[in-house]
């Protein structure tokens, strides 16, 4: 199926408009248009799909969607590839990607909404609204003594002496959205707790003792570590009592069905189990072939299209807004994807320079320093099975590729593509 505009001659141009105009509205609501409409070039919007076919014939991702909107209109909208190489099967446009940390942004939204209503505030100690978490302690080496030294990475097989120290202060709403709390880090703290496998009952709230229970591996607020199954799904129970609903309601009420997200699920239904991206290489069973899910993970729980998902971000981009509903105001929007923590923000690699991190989405500060794709301003997240989006204020952007297989050449080179594509 032919959805960008190809330079082939006037003819093939033509029907290409009109082919891509009528599925690209199949695909959304979202308006659509040429790329020169809105200051974007057609022939170099082409080169995602020749990026796309070079990573494919090297055998680096068996398919992908990729998606590109400018000004509040559509103009790129392409599938790549197989959804399942067993079977022979296209990528299609509503195929199903295991989205993994691409959910932890509608949990920031989540939290906005509730500061926005006077519920929370960044500075709430996480302890007002779960007790357990009152007095917690940091995992530090036995040697040095001092208290602020703790290592980013531990081996849980070759663990070091160490040593539990009380917390300077407790961790707060701020921390967790930023992942500066110290809580399940991967750190020292991490690597001494026993790790138990959730039970078929497990929930938010009875899973929250537990949580309590870890020790922390930083002084909170020292540094960003990410936390990549805990502290958000703690952020997400918080959620749940003040709003007074289930973390799946609340998601589904607040945000997926406003946003028309019709194929965004925390349990994806039976009949549309032939619609999930299936990779050669990997065991998928623990997703595929696993009961109705109680435990609605705020950190990587969710399922979703790339054209859901897009809406997701065009709301973003819009201030807040998307088809009439009013998510969030201009300023919240803004201060989620406004660095929030200074110079913390090192990345995975504690080396990474010129970016930062506001609640729950990473931030480019500065695109030269950083090797960022992507302007001053922009924010987004991804997830560890390869889908990846950001909105870009400053050019009125969103774009989306979603993988099954994480691949940072893939994600690079697409992020370069769409950036050159702008033209205006």
């Amino acid at each position: 199926m032919i959805t960008t505009y190809l330079n082939r001659g006037a003819r093939a141009l033509t029907i290409g408009l009109c082919l891509i105009a009528m599925n690209l509205a199949t695909a959304a609501e979202i308006p659509t248009a040429t790329p020169e409409e809105v200051g974007m070039s057609s022939e170099r919007l082409q080169r995602i799909n020749t990026v796309m076919q070079r990573h494919m014939d090297a055998g680096d991702i068996q398919g992908a969607v990729t998606i590109v909107a400018r000004r509040g209109k559509l103009v790129h909208l392409e599938t790549h590839g197989l959804m399942d190489v067993d079977n022979s099967r296209p990528m299609q446009e509503d195929s199903i990607f295991i989205m993994m940390s691409s959910t932890k942004p509608l949990l920031g939204v989540s939290a906005m909404m509730m500061i926005e209503e006077g519920l929370l505030r960044p500075e709430d100690l996480v302890s007002k609204y779960i007790p357990e978490f009152a007095e917690m302690q940091v995992a530090v080496l036995k040697e040095p003594v001092d208290e602020n030294i703790s290592p980013y990475q531990i081996d849980p097989q070759n663990i070091p002496e160490h040593r539990l120290v009380p917390a300077h202060r407790e961790i707060t709403i701020h921390d967790l959205l930023t992942h500066t709390s110290g809580l399940a880090s991967s750190g020292l703290g991490s690597a001494i707790q026993e790790r138990r496998q959730r039970s078929a009952d497990a929930t938010l709230e009875n899973q929250m003792p537990v949580y309590a229970s870890y020790a922390l591996d930083f002084q909170p607020g020292s540094r960003w570590t990410y936390s990549p199954g805990v502290g958000l799904d703690v952020m997400a129970r918080i959620v749940e009592i003040v709003s007074g609903k289930p973390f799946d309601e609340f998601i589904s009420q607040r945000i997926l069905e406003p946003l028309d997200m019709n194929s965004t699920y925390f349990n994806v239904p039976p009949e549309y189990q032939n619609r999930r991206v299936v990779i050669a290489d990997r065991d998928m069973s623990r997703f595929f072939d696993r009961p109705p899910t109680k435990y609605f993970s705020a950190s990587g729980g969710l399922s979703s299209t790339a054209g859901d998902y897009l809406k997701f971000e065009q709301m973003l981009v819009n201030g807040g807004e998307l088809f009439g509903n009013r998510l969030l105001s201009p300023r919240s929007v803004r201060m989620m994807g406004s660095n929030q923590i200074g110079d913390l923000y090192r990345g995975f690699s504690q080396n990474q320079e010129g970016m930062g991190f506001g609640y729950t989405v990473g931030v480019t500060v500065d695109p030269i320093t950083s090797n960022a794709r992507r302007s001053a301003g922009a924010f987004g997240w991804g997830g560890a099975f390869g889908t990846r989006s950001w909105t870009d204020p400053e050019e009125e952007l969103t774009a989306v590729l979603f993988l099954q297989q994480p691949h940072p050449a893939t994600q690079y080179d697409f992020e370069n593509a769409v950036q050159q594509a702008i033209i205006e």
